[in-house]
């Protein structure tokens, strides 16, 4: 039981990589490191077609990343 936890955990870490390397950055640079938070923050979210499918993805592996993180915990 163990064992099929971890693998699926090894995979969703994967699938969650590839979902956070292909989103696309907010802004380069100095100044959007400074004000690019604020805009996610506290602007509306614009984010449509591919952006927002690899943004649900990311939470929805993200979510099931640490539940299992807690259930491998919890077993072992």
């Amino acid at each position: 039981m163990a064992t099929t936890i971890n693998v699926i955990l090894i995979i969703d870490a994967i699938i969650m990589i590839t979902f956070i390397v292909l989103q696309s950055g907010t802004s380069a640079g100095l100044s959007g490191a400074i004000s690019g938070g604020a805009e996610q923050l506290f602007g509306k979210q614009k984010a449509r077609g591919l952006d927002l499918i690899l943004h649900r993805g990311t939470v929805i592996t993200a979510t099931l990343f640490f539940i299992l993180a807690f259930v491998s915990a919890y077993i072992l």
